[in-house]
């Protein structure tokens, strides 16, 4: 089997595609939380927080030299840090409500009762009629003449 036709194969099947389809949707979603957490949910809490803004907090370690342009700022940018830790309890968070409806819907198809089998078609029976006429007959052996 040729390397182009394996990769056919591997690329056709369901698996791959569900995974692509999944990672393509899960990079849409965190762009979607980034713009949750910087646009909608920072602002407030720096508001409360006497108009903090998290993505400018930094502790400086070397402040950069405004006379050459050599000596750049050196900092920990622990207010990134806090967006990006939001961000992850975030999606966590969501994650974990997803995992739980579908956990929910799971639990209640089992729970759910499960169809009876369709009876047996009149053959069926006189089959299993006749089946058990056998087995009882060489249970009890041969009836004397």
């Amino acid at each position: 089997m040729s390397l182009l036709s394996e990769f056919k194969e591997f690329a056709a099947r369901g698996n791959v595609v569900d995974l692509a389809v999944g990672v393509i949707i899960g990079a849409a979603f965190g762009k979607i939380v980034t713009s949750l957490v910087e646009q909608v949910v920072m602002p407030p809490i720096g508001l409360i927080l006497g108009r903090v803004d998290f993505s400018e907090l930094k502790l400086v370690l070397a402040p950069e030299n405004p006379a050459t342009t050599e000596i750049e700022e050196v900092a920990i940018q622990y207010g990134a840090f806090i967006n990006t830790v939001i961000q992850f309890l975030i999606v966590a968070f969501v994650v974990f409500l997803m995992v739980k409806a579908i956990n929910k819907l799971r639990r209640q198809q089992a729970a759910e009762p499960q169809a009876a089998p369709p009876a047996p078609t009149p053959t069926e029976a006189l089959l299993a009629e006749i089946r058990d006429e056998l087995r009882a007959g060489a249970v009890r052996g041969p009836e004397p003449r």
